[in-house]
């Protein structure tokens, strides 16, 4: 019975992807992205990413740059935060688990299941270590486990910090230690029920006093009741010291990555944009992130544009509603980010490094990369450069999946691919 179900499935869903909506297959990139009308209809396009071993190849990067896998075999690898010393620490595993609505949340379901790595959840942090500083980590070891889906981390002091799916917690930390010295303290519980989407990015501010976290909605657009969405759709500022949180910025519906901009102190986000308005709605962006600003979802996306399926509408959301700062196009699904460093080379030194996941949505994918978005005078400039790509080759397979994207301050950068189970680390020849 089991048999025919799934044939069932995969038959509709071959129907879906070649059924698609129409799509001229543009990306719309910038601070001033050029809108198309929104298409709505029974389901969206969706298309099976084909997962395949990496064998002999590996992902490119730009000439005069090199790229190697510096740990393999890990447990669904999604963060990474570099240490003091130069060691790595990978967040690894996978959380949320919401109730279908809708038989298409079914189908999307598996079809997203498809693309993905099918290796058991970590729910640790694993530490990776160049002793001699040859570019071979040799030391791959597991730093502390039993965790609940950890994603977000950060280091203020002596304190390392993780964003489980469910809490904040704290470990303490001492340089050159290869295992946790005890288990973690919690600071705060995070909203956790339900859980659509799952993932707590985090990032620390510039003086060390607060811990910012990215809480993604419980829904595409709020078909589960904006019940559902208290303290959700939002960034908060948790006080590391005491604990106590409130909203910094609302309205982003998945702010799936955070990171401070050195010099200005000013965080930044990539966000998670909704989906069924058509394959060209609705650009995933990058954004400074303004204390007490709202940024749209659900009564609104970029800026003023209002979205129809909301009950009841709000005109004055609407019209408080913030442009982001630039479009990376629709669907890319940005799950990574950082700033980079003059180290970095002089074409790649100022601008932010993004980690896109790659899109089930779309009769073309899109995303399935990590790119450069140039910066001028603390902004973005100019359209984003292919920096880590072929995770999707030309033959349609899908051989890795970037998520995580951190700058070492030596000169590289750490790249976490979720589904060849692989840390990928970039750098300039020298």
């Amino acid at each position: 019975m089991k048999y025919f179900r799934l044939l069932g499935m995969t038959a509709l869903s071959t129907l879906l992807v070649a059924c698609g909506g129409d799509s001229d297959d543009r990306q719309l990139y910038g601070a001033n992205p050029d809108l198309p009308e929104g298409k709505r209809g029974l389901l969206p396009s969706m298309k099976v990413a084909s997962p395949a071993e990496w064998g002999d190849q590996q992902p490119q990067v730009p000439e005069g740059y090199s790229i190697t896998a510096i740990a393999t075999d890990l447990l669904i690898p999604r963060q990474t935060l570099v240490l003091p010393n130069g060691d790595i620490l990978v967040a690894e595993g996978r959380g949320g688990g919401a109730p279908r609505l809708k038989p298409k949340d079914v189908i999307a379901g598996y079809i997203k299941a498809k693309g993905n790595t099918n290796v058991q959840s970590g729910n640790r942090l694993t530490l990776l270590r160049d002793a001699d500083g040859d570019g071979v980590y040799e030391l791959q070891t597991v730093y502390a486990e039993d965790l609940n889906a950890p994603y977000g981390l950060a280091l203020i002091g002596n304190d390392l910090y993780v964003a489980n799916q469910d809490a904040v917690v704290r470990f303490n930390y001492e340089e050159g230690q290869t295992i946790a010295s005890g288990p973690p303290e919690k600071l705060v519980d995070l909203p956790s029920e339900i859980n659509h989407h799952w993932t707590k990015a985090m990032a620390a501010s510039a003086d060390g006093r607060y811990l910012y976290v990215g809480i993604g909605s419980n829904s595409n657009i709020t078909e589960r009741g904006m019940d559902a969405e208290v303290n959700r759709a939002m960034v908060w500022e948790i006080d590391v010291e005491t604990g106590h949180y409130k909203p910094y910025a609302t309205g982003l519906r998945n702010p799936s990555a955070l990171a401070v901009q050195p010099g200005t102190g000013t965080l930044w986000a990539a966000v998670n944009e909704r989906d069924e308005l058509g394959e060209d709605l609705v650009p995933d962006y990058l954004t400074s992130v303004r204390e007490g600003g709202f940024y749209g979802w659900p009564y609104a996306y970029w800026g003023q544009h209002e979205d129809p399926r909301v009950r009841p509408q709000d005109p004055d959301k609407v019209a408080a509603s913030i442009t982001p700062d630039y479009s990376l196009g629709s669907h890319v699904a940005a799950l990574g980010l950082d700033f980079s460093i003059p180290e970095m080379g002089p074409d790649f030194a100022d601008g932010a490094f993004v980690g896109e996941h790659g899109s089930w949505n779309r009769k073309e994918p899109v995303g399935y990369k990590v790119v450069f978005v140039p910066f001028s005078n603390g902004r973005p400039a100019g359209d984003p450069i292919d920096f880590v790509y072929n995770f999707r080759g030309e033959d349609g397979k899908t051989r890795g999946r970037p998520v995580g994207v951190t700058v070492d301050p030596a000169g590289a950068l750490i790249v976490a691919d979720d589904l060849s189970n692989t840390i990928w680390r970039v750098t300039p020849d020298r």
